[in-house]
């Protein structure tokens, strides 16, 4: 089964799942967020993850239901801290609504989750619950961290890949986990395919950054510098503050914490200069590679399904090939 017959599946499986339900001011914001479609990435490796160990994909899917709302749920509150107009091109759930509604349609949805993982016998339940309870604490530290960061003038590098490695790379991980669990895999296993997708969400966050400064508009899928304009510290700015020249490191605060009176096309320009400048664009683009280095090797020493494993690789490749 291909990754796109995967997303099929899911997507099957959410059509006939959700409902509007009454009230309908509680529940239509829920179906309209997870309507709005995306790469359904996370989903999709849960399913993998359980063929890869010879389980059977509708086994997977009400799990696989329960991450992507749980991930839709974290979008909806994350879309009212940060005061997003838009979600995947439409307007957010706040904006189409208003923040009460956001957020209590993002709890109920929170809750909905897990309610779907109460399908599984309960030894499995509780087992996929603890993995599923400890990956949320982790994406709630992440985002205060991504918070906090927003008045750090410097920020070690290892902070911020903690920071990234909470927000983004668990869930990743959770989900090829909750798979594994789910067909039986051995606790080496399933340990195995729980860092591999550490290294994939780690490589798909820097990545991320990366093409929101020097990525193509036409193949990203957004505007180019949109991170800069709103002077977010992205791997690109820790690298910078940490490799540039002293002249370079004072413009990029005074760019990042004090009004400019510039375009934003000079704006981006000028901080997109020092990137270039202190190489943090290369160094950004090293430790992609690294972490894809390391998450292949993981991948080659995990004994699942061959033809599994080639989806697994095809989809990391099709991540790592974001920035052609």
């Amino acid at each position: 089964m291909s990754n796109i017959s995967y997303k099929e599946a899911f997507e099957g499986y959410l059509e006939s799942e959700l409902r509007i339900e009454r009230p309908e001011n509680l529940y239509r914001p829920v179906h309209y967020i997870m309507q709005l479609g995306g790469k359904r990435l996370r989903p999709v490796l849960l399913l993998t993850a359980a063929r890869a160990y010879g389980g059977k994909v509708e086994d997977a899917l009400p799990a696989a239901l329960a991450i992507e709302l749980f991930h839709n749920f974290t979008l909806m509150h994350d879309d009212i801290m940060d005061k997003a107009e838009q979600r995947r091109g439409k307007p957010s759930v706040h904006a189409k609504w208003d923040v009460n509604t956001a957020i209590l349609s993002g709890d109920v949805t929170l809750i909905l989750a897990y309610e779907y993982l109460q399908a599984y016998p309960a030894a499995l339940f509780l087992e996929l619950s603890r993995l599923f309870n400890t990956t949320a604490r982790y994406v709630c530290e992440g985002q205060q961290w991504d918070m906090d960061f927003e008045t750090l003038q410097n920020i070690e590098l290892d902070d911020y890949l903690l920071m990234i490695k909470n927000k983004t790379a668990v869930l990743l991980a959770a989900s090829l986990q909750m798979g594994a669990m789910i067909a039986g895999a051995s606790a080496v296993e399933q340990k195995k395919i729980y860092d591999f997708g550490i290294r994939l969400g780690l490589a798909f966050q820097l990545q991320d950054d990366y093409l929101d400064t020097f990525g193509d508009p036409e193949t990203f899928g957004k505007k180019i510098g949109g991170d800069i304009l709103e002077n977010k510290k992205t791997i690109l700015y820790v690298l910078a503050m940490q490799y540039a020249a002293e002249p370079d490191k004072e413009k990029l605060r005074e760019l990042y914490f004090r009004q400019q009176n510039l375009s934003k096309e000079d704006k981006i320009k000028q901080v997109r200069d020092i990137f270039i400048r202190s190489q943090a664009d290369q160094k950004t683009l090293e430790l992609i590679e690294k972490y894809m280095r390391e998450a292949v090797e993981l991948l080659n020493g995990m004994e699942m399904h061959a033809s599994v494993r080639e989806d697994l690789r095809a989809l990391a490749d099709r991540l790592a090939a974001r920035n052609h």
